[in-house]
């Protein structure tokens, strides 16, 4: 047996014979790494018979999912755990990914059997985390280790129904000479667990380090070999958001919020108002608006922030990260063409309260109207909310769920709204309608 050299694009996985400074893969520059592999002489062939079977013949499983005890988690799944299901749970560190999966493991513990591996941790200071939570410690089952063939030699004998790896990062294996982390330690151990706890019925969880772009560290592949892919996300006031990038068995349209508490995670049940600012009077200030979103079984009022002020470095930039610039920058575009307000020379700055990512195009609407109050020092109504897609004809579009957007609204006390004019509503509603057709019209209609 000799060892050979190759490099890995920890990025994407791409192998190469040489080191390469972009990846020819992704694009990704400097994210090559050398790996050893070893080259075996001798290669065993299987001689045994293999048969399929008809789908129709699989045995139906009784219990296919099941909860969790944590509503908002079993939301952004689809319902709860399904069984035999792995799942990535990735975010920055410290906001939360351990404390939430040892909740989740702890409410399991009085049901089924689990088991917490833990790799960055000792047992006793998980004990101390666990307790500090408040949580029972009787049905906990913890193994601190990192060597793959120890972890799955447990899980073997112990058969749990639900296990989690904290994390993917700090796993290796005797079989390879690379160091834990690396791209090939991280794809070995993800598929080695993944494909032991399937065949086991388990349901594993990976907490997964996030580089700085936020994304998961190591090879994409890693999120083909699982089910589900959790993001979590950092809002303001204490606020965490779960979002599915993936899920094999349930929506990636949902979405998860928790506060932090001294008792570890807390779903928010009513976020309806969550991410509005409690103020007095009847107008708002310039650059403020409200708007009415989706996610998922989910519709809740966000504040859009805009301010407008003078280019200070010769030409504008825009600075948005809750809302995507590019979108920022088509709304500028079509205000300046078909509402005559000139925004080349100045610099925007776009802000959603509460610290939540927006990606519908239904707050476009809102964005313009939040971008001409700041333009023009205009205060809106403080109890009117608007949605609408926008054309580069400076139209106004409907979108979807527009029932729900207005009963949303209507339970907050808002009473007026700004819609597109073709937008058909089914149910009545307490809030007076202003329809309009191109985006000029809108600023008309605000009083």
């Amino acid at each position: 047996m000799k060892s050979t050299t190759q490099f890995l694009c920890s990025q994407c996985g791409y192998t190469s014979s040489k080191w390469l400074g972009r990846c020819p893969d992704c694009g990704s520059w400097n994210s090559f790494t050398e790996e050893k592999i070893e080259d075996k002489k001798s290669v065993s062939k299987d001689s045994s018979q293999y048969s399929s079977t008809t789908l129709s013949n699989v045995p139906y499983e009784s219990e296919f999912r099941f909860e969790s005890g944590i509503s908002e988690l079993d939301r952004v799944l689809g319902g709860g755990i399904v069984r035999a299901s792995s799942i990535l749970v990735g975010g920055e560190p410290g906001i939360g990914k351990s404390t939430l999966l040892l909740q989740v493991v702890a409410l399991c513990s009085s049901r089924r059997k689990v088991l917490y591996v833990s790799g960055e941790e000792s047992a006793s200071q998980v004990r101390q985390r666990a307790e500090r939570l408040g949580l029972q410690l009787e049905g906990i089952n913890i193994f601190c280790e990192t060597k793959l063939e120890r972890i799955m030699s447990v899980i073997k004998t112990e058969k749990p129904q639900v296990a989690v790896i904290d994390s993917l990062q700090t796993l290796a294996t005797d079989e390879l000479s690379s160091v834990a982390g690396s791209v090939t330690q991280i794809r070995n151990c993800c598929m080695e667990i993944t494909g032991l706890c399937k065949a086991m019925g388990t349901a594993v969880f990976f907490i997964g380090h996030v580089t700085k772009e936020g994304t998961l560290a190591g090879p994409k592949i890693i999120e083909h070999m699982v089910d589900t892919v959790l993001y979590f996300e950092q809002a303001s006031m204490g606020v965490r958001l779960i979002r599915a990038a993936k899920n094999r068995f349930g929506s990636v349209d949902e979405i998860g919020i928790f506060t932090m508490t001294n008792t570890g995670l807390e779903g928010v049940k009513d976020p309806a108002s969550f991410f509005i600012s409690e103020r007095t009077g009847t107008t708002l200030p310039p650059g403020i608006a409200y708007t009415a979103i989706t996610e998922g079984t989910r519709t809740f009022l966000v504040e859009l922030q805009a301010l407008i002020v003078d280019a200070k470095s010769g030409y504008s930039r825009v600075y948005s990260d809750k809302i995507d610039s590019s979108r920022v920058l088509r709304v500028c575009a079509i205000l300046e063409r078909h509402a005559g307000i000139r925004l080349a020379d100045k610099d925007i700055y776009v802000n959603v309260a509460g610290g939540i990512r927006v990606n519908e195009v239904s707050v476009e609407l809102s964005l313009a109207l939040a971008l001409w109050s700041a333009y023009s020092e205009t205060e809106l109504p403080a109890k009117m909310v608007s949605f609408g897609e926008l054309s580069l004809a400076g139209e106004v579009r409907p979108v979807n769920y527009g029932d729900r957007r207005l009963k949303a609204a209507s339970e907050m006390g808002f009473d007026k709204a700004i819609v597109p004019y073709s937008m058909h509503f089914e149910k009545s509603s307490s809030v007076v309608l202003k329809r309009c057709q191109k985006v000029r019209d809108a600023f008309a209609l605000k009083a």
